[in-house]
């Protein structure tokens, strides 16, 4: 009897294999590491060969704990978003490093393009700006200079990660679901389709892109661990959160604070900002594709996490809170965390990261609380960007590995002034392919109806002084504005 939905979460620093039962209820997961290498400054690389191994370790494991491959009904598969992976098609071997979403290597390109008037095209059609966070201009930076991705000619297959899982999965389909393909800046959002221009404008190759799917349904089987299981579910990470909290019309809006911060808003139709939002895909189901606007922040978890390997100053992310609630105000210290540039409203790749204010009274304990502090300003110029393009927060749905500190929490609802809500299972990533793969299998007919999964959320009202509010405001956009102008 297949009782079990098996999720590989395949995100930056780690994968992950989750096993789900159709209640929502996690019974089982697995982790491993993943190796980042930085091979030049603003260069972020990955092995895709090792996100292969480690994934297909993970679900074996799932899989080994579910008692066996005919107890799961389906995979869901999420991913980080943006990564290129560049494969032989006959080998099934990567050609050359994954270039990660975090990845600044294509600013000046992304610059001249900007410069010579191509970015009301790009984000007409694609909904996005020119950023080298998105997957087009990796693609072409990599023709350009990698000899072995022009000698592969017809060999030559390029997708996001899901992409790459699914073709290892099921030794040769080569996909990639809408809401993954609507983040390469090389597919038109009207007709869901790659568009011609824009495959010409980043020198991508059409023929070595896989077809654009759903997010739920039969996309094909894998035989990876003995008889056949069927993967039902494909979604970007951060469409996957959004679905996971059940942001399912319009207005509802979730943000997840991993490596990154990213907050969505489901609009429903397609709506174009005028504050430098992105339009992305929501979801696709049957054809038929829900919208969201989005606003990416490049620097969240991954601050805590440099904070303790590259300075020392915390032994574990844990600490974090207990030295925030140490010292009564953040000392005057403000920390803009721009150390992979800074994402929206801003979009300046060439921004740095400063930490500001400090005098002989600052202690690790106020640089800990700024790091933590900077994560509310980023979602406050945020929902300032979303209220002008008409789409203010009413409540906000916090998800990731740093939502699970209580002292962030209750500061985000003070700075935003709204009340945030945590779920119980902070894992809405992997929860949201597990709705997805659901829906995909029979499951559920809807994701309305495999919401059910979410189960129970915590609250947290604002409770700050207006008055202390607007002065940490003040604070931040100033500190902000300094590494702008820096830049």
């Amino acid at each position: 009897m297949s009782e079990y939905l098996l999720v590989i979460d395949e995100g930056t620093t780690s994968t992950r294999a989750m096993l789900f039962r159709p209640s929502g209820a996690c019974v089982a997961s697995e982790a491993a590491a993943l190796t980042q290498g930085y091979p030049r400054p603003g260069w972020v690389e990955h092995d895709a060969a090792e996100i292969w191994r480690r994934s297909l370790r993970v679900a074996g494991a799932m899989v080994a704990q579910a008692g066996g491959p005919e107890r799961i009904a389906a995979i869901g598969i999420t991913n980080q978003r943006e990564t290129v992976v560049f494969w032989d098609r006959e080998t099934g071997e990567p050609l050359a490093p994954a270039i990660v979403w975090q990845d600044r290597r294509t600013a000046d390109s992304c610059r001249a393009l900007r410069e010579a008037g191509h970015e009301a095209l790009v984000q007409a059609r694609t909904g996005l700006l020119l950023d080298p966070y998105f997957s087009g201009s990796k693609i072409g930076w990599a023709l350009e200079r990698w000899p072995a991705l022009k000698e592969a000619g017809d060999r030559l297959a390029i997708g996001t990660v899901e992409s790459w899982l699914v073709w290892k999965l099921t030794g040769g389909l080569h996909v990639t679901d809408a809401t993954n393909a609507s983040r390469t800046a090389l597919m038109d959002l009207e007709t869901g389709g790659w568009d011609a221009g824009l495959l010409d404008l980043f020198g991508a190759p059409r023929a070595a892109l896989g077809e654009i799917v759903d997010c739920a349904g039969r996309f094909g089987e894998t035989r990876a661990f003995g008889p056949p299981i069927p993967i039902c579910g494909l979604a970007g990470d951060q469409q996957a959160a959004s679905i996971g909290q059940a942001c399912l019309v319009p207005g509802e809006t979730k943000a997840t604070f991993g490596t990154g911060a990213f907050i969505l808003t489901h609009t429903g139709r397609r709506l174009a900002s005028d504050h430098r939002l992105l339009s992305t895909v929501a979801s696709q189901i049957a054809g038929e594709r829900a919208f969201a606007l989005e606003g990416s922040v490049f620097v969240a978890g991954s601050l805590i996490q440099w904070l303790r390997d590259a300075l020392g100053l915390i032994g574990t992310a844990a600490e974090t809170e207990a030295l925030a609630r140490s010292v009564p105000d953040n000392g005057g210290v403000f920390l803009v965390p721009a150390l992979s540039g800074l994402g929206a409203p801003w979009w300046r790749p060439d921004a740095r990261a400063s930490i500001s204010g400090l005098s002989f009274s600052a202690t690790r304990a106020h640089v800990a609380r700024a790091a933590l502090e900077a994560q509310s300003y980023q979602a406050h110029d945020l929902k300032t960007a979303f209220a002008a393009d008409g789409q203010d927060w009413a409540t906000l749905r916090i998800d990731g590995g740093m939502v699970a500190n209580d002292w962030m929490a209750q500061d985000l609802a003070d700075m935003l002034a709204l009340p945030v809500e945590r779920p119980c299972l902070t894992e809405t990533t992997a929860l949201g392919a597990a709705m997805l793969a659901g829906v995909g299998a029979g499951l559920f007919p809807d994701l309305a109806a495999a919401s059910v999964m979410r189960g129970a959320v915590e609250r947290f009202e604002p409770r700050l002084g207006e008055d202390e509010r607007q002065a940490r405001l003040g604070g931040w956009r100033r500190a902000a504005k300094a590494v702008v102008a820096a830049a």
